[in-house]
């Protein structure tokens, strides 16, 4: 595997002034020395100005934000990430690679999820290149390489959790994103950490039902949280019966037996639980006769 190495390139300056003074110097010699007729001296003159200008050639600015991987004829001989103007050997290929942090959002992928439904999910992935040697030559393209892994992180993780949760302390995609943020990043971290880049985020950016089962699926949640809803109604109407029922013993308001308190119990639980209102109703009679 390449591994990253700093190049230790000149200043960029020095180098300029020196062989603007070198190329300016030649040019005068070689003027001078075809004048006098001295050709021999002349051509050796004209051989230090096209040096010295090939030498021009081994000038590069590196900006903020970027690095310069350099190669001389196919071999890899380092990398500059410093910020400058500088030289180096003339005959290197200097190859630029962004160092910025970037932003990739995945197309919406149509899979099952552990319940084997099918949903829609996106995500967005936050990355930079880390180590320059790696991302060039480790992998073809390293930003095709970064959107076609996270594609199939995303798939694998999606597969293994429910898009709803249907038991106590089950995780799922739709309630528990930091976990599956979490998971999502770590199968990134060891698909790319190959390609020399460092995953900085990932969070899922768009999860659905797929369309033809939408609809089925909503009537299941819609009938999940009726039941959901009426059991605290229930439980609530209960502690209250059962309060009523101990306040008017305690206070011995009114003496009742087994069949009355099963009457005011089931009369409570009607106008506690019913969705509408209740109609009261006098008895002017007695519940025996």
């Amino acid at each position: 595997m390449y591994r990253e190495k700093t190049y230790n390139a000149s200043n960029g300056l020095v180098a300029l002034l020196s062989l603007l003074a070198l190329t300016v110097g030649g040019l005068a010699v070689m003027i001078q020395q075809f004048k006098a007729q001295h050709h021999l001296a002349g051509l050796l003159a004209t051989l230090v100005v096209v040096v010295v200008t090939v030498m021009l050639g081994g000038l590069f600015i590196v900006n903020p934000g970027e690095a310069k991987a350099l190669i001389l004829f196919g071999s890899y001989k380092g990398t500059v990430k410093t910020d400058g103007f500088w030289w180096a050997n003339p005959f290197l290929t200097k190859r630029a690679i962004s160092l910025r942090v970037r932003n990739f959002e995945t197309t919406k992928l149509k899979v099952n999820d552990n319940h084997s439904n099918p949903i829609e999910i996106g995500a967005i992935v936050v990355w930079k290149v880390v180590e320059t040697a790696e991302a060039l030559f480790e992998v073809d393209d390293y930003s095709r390489y970064v959107a076609v892994q996270s594609e199939a992180a995303l798939r694998t993780v999606a597969t293994q959790y429910p898009y709803d949760s249907h038991a106590p302390g089950e995780l799922s995609l739709s309630t528990h994103t930091t976990e599956v943020s979490h998971a999502l990043e770590q199968a990134l971290v060891e698909r790319l950490k190959k390609a020399g880049v460092e995953v900085i985020e990932a969070r899922i950016s768009h999860l659905a039902y797929s369309p033809e089962i939408a609809a089925a699926m909503l009537q299941r949640q819609q009938a999940s949280a009726i039941i959901a809803a009426r059991q605290k109604i229930v439980e609530g109407a209960v502690g209250m019966v059962h309060a009523a029922l101990e306040q008017l013993g305690e206070r011995g308001i009114v003496k009742l037996d087994e069949e009355r308190k099963a009457s005011m119990v089931s009369n409570l639980l009607v106008v506690l639980c019913s969705e509408r209102s209740t109609q009261p109703v006098v008895n002017a009679g007695s519940l025996y006769t």
